[in-house]
């Protein structure tokens, strides 16, 4: 073996020497990163961006890669490549998640991709029960019931079963301005109708469950809150709702278990601790109700003194 030794030293400085000489310097990639960056700040975005796709994996410098992303991503949506842009958004978001000038760039960015696709959505398939759904969505933010309505009944025209649909109808027609106990009631069928398409829907569980607590229904919002929770134990004003129909129902004890889940899952939410505060008082617990009402007192009250600890 001895006599192929020389050999061996010689392939494997060769191969040492290749891949050193297929590697660009450090001092090569900032400069070709700093080129990128000048030809997207000069409106030169076609040859910016092939220049910064290129030099992104390899800029070790964090205010040049900063640059390299922001760049990117003004060039990539410039020339209507959304893909690009994510790809640029999605390492600045990841290596800078707390920069201004990042969370600014990407705010407007997702914001127009958003756009983009919508527009594509209404162009390419504007029947479909997407592009209703999106259409209607818009009109409940603004606020436009009717014209949401219409989307959503033209989708269940379409596809009466689609899963999602009678539940975000139902929803709407709550979120009506003062709606009568005629809407009510249809609300009330929507959601009924939602669970028979999909039985895992906590979100309709919930709202069946409020509608049985407003009517002082105790032992239908029990059932139906604790349906919520457990499709969801992440749910914390289903737990909440439970907690505070077993209180009306005068099972305090009972009560207790839910309401405690609520706290957990909320700590910020001040009728969680008021609810348990009540559930504790009346089961006996006058020391935890003490501290859960001092929470609730800081919660809406800011100026309020802080619960002691236990000692």
């Amino acid at each position: 073996m001895l006599r192929f030794f020389p050999w061996l030293i010689v392939v494997s400085a060769a191969f040492s020497f290749a891949q050193t000489a297929s590697k660009p310097a450090a001092g090569d990639n900032l400069e070709r990163a700093r080129k990128g960056i000048s030809l997207g700040e000069g409106g030169h975005c076609g040859e910016a961006l092939a220049v910064l796709k290129k030099s992104l994996p390899r800029v070790s410098d964090s205010e040049v890669k900063r640059k390299v992303g922001l760049t990117g991503v003004h060039c990539a949506m410039t020339l209507n490549k959304p893909n690009v842009a994510v790809d640029f958004l999605q390492m600045l978001t990841r290596d800078f998640p707390n920069d201004p000038e990042v969370l600014y760039v990407a705010v407007h960015a997702y914001s127009d991709l958003s756009a983009l696709s919508s527009q594509s959505l209404a162009r390419n398939a504007p029947t479909s029960s997407q592009a209703h759904e999106l259409l209607a969505e818009s009109y409940e933010m603004q606020g436009k019931w009717e014209s949401a309505e219409k989307e959503y009944r033209a989708i269940l025209k379409q596809d009466p079963s689609l899963p999602g649909i009678h539940f975000r109808l139902g929803r709407l027609l709550l979120s009506k301005p003062n709606p009568g106990p005629a809407v009510t009631d249809e609300a009330k069928r929507e959601m009924e109708q939602e669970l028979q398409i999909d039985p895992s829907n906590a979100g309709a569980e919930y709202v069946l469950g409020e509608l049985a607590r407003q009517n002082q229904q105790w032992p239908e919002a029990i059932s139906r809150f604790s349906q919520a929770a457990k499709l969801d134990p992440q749910f914390g004003e289903a737990f909440l709702g439970l907690g505070v129909s077993l209180i009306s129902a005068k099972r305090y004890p009972d009560a207790i278990p839910p309401l405690e889940t609520a706290v957990r899952l909320e700590p910020r939410n001040p009728d969680a601790h008021y609810n348990l505060a009540t559930a504790y008082t009346r089961a006996g617990r006058k020391q935890d109700a003490e501290k859960e009402f001092a929470i609730h007192r800081q919660l809406t009250d800011p100026t309020a003194p802080a619960p002691s600890s236990p000692q």
